[in-house]
């Protein structure tokens, strides 16, 4: 669509509207282009890490913002510097990813600003304030495909003369209107602004210096405000509701619909947030994830993986690498190669049995997102999330807790308040099952019988409820609104679920990798000083006394501190009745999360908070365990 483009003299002709300062313009995109920064912009599932991707190929770096727990990706395209910031429906400071977009908007010399065309009336929001913000901007049209099959017509003409920047279509996923991407940044320009905002931001540029935070402050931006030494503006809701009644005037005059059919997909989409439709499909989402994940990968594929590569081929060699140079018995070799260790255990856990499960839950992550279901099924769940403190977005590293807890703790980072993430964590460390744990867990449970599997299950979910709804009631604040956008609902396209796939994969093994290597360290040093055999000591009195079971069980939980499947697996060598399997398994469960898994909750939570949730499971897991074994044995 670059034949679209508007002029500087189309943008000046409409006298109700007039372009920034002229002495605010930096030099033209076109010249010398070395280290300018180019913020890719949009509201949540618009495309923008398909077209980042796309120009930053492999030169890019996934990372933690400055003082954030919130990732953003840099790259080089050319001789840009190129972000994509999170997905944000308005630059402001309500969260942190706002904060984020915010701080890379203001430094960024251009904008591209990538738009669901199917949802013109709400992404056009954004894009008029980043254009009062001063920014050279370029719209990014993407999904011209559902365009087209929705029937609706985009006048792109005279979209870019309203906006005064220059308009371009794209599909992203079918990467169809990607050699416009370099138009789009060399002829980004200024917009055009309403006159009486226009007055205001040159009154209040005499204190600020810069026309975004001039803007931003206006609509009540507290931390730039105090940054800057003067009062923080109240006029947000005049200046939104003027830029709201301004979009909507665009979207009349440029959307035209030719046609209306009902699709298959649509009909879906409802029926995903129905309540008495939406659970029987979650129902069958969760059982072909299961079927997937926890069956195919997590039993059958690391099975393989695992025992052949880790156990039987990987650990053998590197024993006998580490013999040739130190022997294995001493306290050095036992923490390098020895049941714990650093480079023989830790490499078979993380490239054997971790990596095929985190690609295995990221490709169905990124299965349900490209389809649209993900969003559909935070909003099912919202209200009973509600009820224990969460809201919808939540069901993303709860879900992902049951491929893996480490991973899942990562994740809690998406939501929106430290409240929630709090709760979201401990819930996480108390009473989600990794995979690898079920596997060991159904199969205990298939052996105790029908009923041992309905006491478990029903124990485990009481214990997930009580959590939320006691942290939700102690902890100060309520939470969050759901803030969700509904894509339509599509066949996900394969190279773009690999490359998502991978790329998170890379990002959370690149992320998690040093705090195992960390965990089985600890381990290793708790063995060779024999702080391992005291555990076992202190505990066996509370498991033969309290949990009613043989002394032998301590060993189990004791391996359960380095890997949960670890402990559950120790409980296979063990004569026990059908009660005490639910006891045994549901201690082991509620017990404390695998080192790794600490080590991340150390690091996203603070030592303070992660010490006593790490403190408060171990109670817990025994009490609760404890008075299970009273009512049944």
């Amino acid at each position: 669509m670059s034949e679209h483009l508007t002029t500087v003299n189309e943008v000046n002709s409409h006298p109700e509207h007039i372009d920034h300062h002229k002495h605010l313009k930096a030099t033209p995109v076109a010249g010398d282009t070395l280290h300018l920064k180019i913020a890719l912009v949009g509201n949540p599932n618009v495309g923008k890490s398909i077209i980042f991707n796309y120009l930053s190929g492999l030169y890019m770096d996934v990372s933690n913002y400055p003082g954030t727990t919130v990732e953003i990706s840099q790259g080089q395209y050319k001789k840009y510097i190129m972000y994509d910031t999170p997905g944000v429906y308005g630059i402001s400071s309500f969260s942190a990813e706002e904060n984020v977009t915010r701080d890379v908007v203001i430094e960024a010399d251009t904008v591209l600003n990538i738009v669901d065309s199917v949802h013109l009336e709400r992404d056009l929001f954004l894009t008029q304030q980043l254009i009062d913000m001063g920014k050279r901007v370029s719209v990014i049209l993407n999904f011209k495909d559902e365009l087209e099959r929705e029937g609706i017509t985009i006048d792109t003409i005279q979209l870019s003369a309203s906006l005064g920047v220059p308009v371009f279509q794209t599909s992203a996923v079918q990467k169809a209107g990607f050699e416009q991407l370099d138009d789009a940044i060399i002829k980004a320009q200024h917009g055009k602004i309403d006159q009486a905002l226009h007055t205001k931001l040159h009154t209040m540029l005499i204190e600020v210096g810069s026309q975004a935070e001039a803007l931003l402050i206006l609509e009540g931006d507290e931390s730039l405000a105090q940054k800057h030494g003067i009062h923080v503006g109240n006029e947000r809701e005049d200046l939104y509701i003027e830029r709201r009644n301004r979009v909507n005037l665009i979207v009349n005059d440029v959307l035209k619909e030719t046609k209306t059919r009902t699709r298959i997909s649509t009909l879906l989409g409802r029926w995903a947030v129905n309540i008495w439709t939406g659970i029987p499909m979650l129902l069958v989402a969760l059982y072909l994830i299961y079927l997937f994940v926890g069956k195919l990968i997590a039993s059958d594929l690391v099975n393989i993986t695992e025992k052949h590569l880790g156990n039987e081929i990987w650990e053998p060699w590197i024993r006998s690498v580490v013999s040739h140079f130190i022997p294995l018995t001493s306290w050095l070799g036992t923490l390098l190669v020895g049941e714990f260790g650093v480079i023989s255990m830790t490499v078979t856990y993380l490239l054997f049995l971790l990596l095929p499960l985190v690609i295995a839950f990221y490709l169905s992550l990124s299965l349900m997102e490209d389809s649209g279901y993900l969003p559909r099924l935070a909003t099912l769940v919202d209200r009973s999330l509600n009820a224990i403190g969460l809201n919808g977005g939540a069901v993303i590293p709860l879900i992902l807790g049951f491929g893996c807890v480490t991973m899942a703790t990562i994740t809690t980072r998406l939501l929106g308040s430290e409240r929630e993430k709090t709760i979201a964590t401990t819930i996480l460390q108390f009473a989600i099952p990794c995979s690898a744990q079920i596997a060991v867990v159904a199969a205990l449970l298939a052996g105790a019988g029908f009923g041992a599997m309905i006491i478990y299950s029903v124990t485990i979910f009481a214990v997930f409820v009580a959590i939320g709804t006691i942290l939700h009631r102690l902890l100060p604040g309520e939470s969050s609104p759901l803030l969700l956008d509904l894509p339509p609902m599509r066949l996900p396209r394969l190279d773009n679920i690999v490359r998502k796939t991978m790329f998170r994969s890379y990002a959370f093994m690149k992320e998690a990798t040093p705090w195992f290597f960390a965990g089985a360290l600890g381990v290793g040093i708790m063995q060779v000083t024999g702080l391992l055999v005291v555990w076992e000591n202190l505990l066996a009195p509370i498991v033969t006394g309290w949990l009613q079971l043989p002394r032998e069980a301590s060993t189990a939980f004791v391996m359960g501190l380095v890997r949960r499947d670890f402990g559950a697996a120790g409980l296979y060598e063990l004569a026990l009745t059908p009660h005490q399997v639910v006891v045994a398994l549901v201690t082991i469960t509620l017990f404390v999360p695998c080192i790794a898994s600490l080590m991340v909750m150390l690091k996203e939570r603070g030592m303070k908070e992660a010490l006593i949730i790490w403190f408060t499971t171990w109670i817990g897991a025994f009490v609760i365990g404890g008075f299970v074994s009273q009512i049944l044995i």
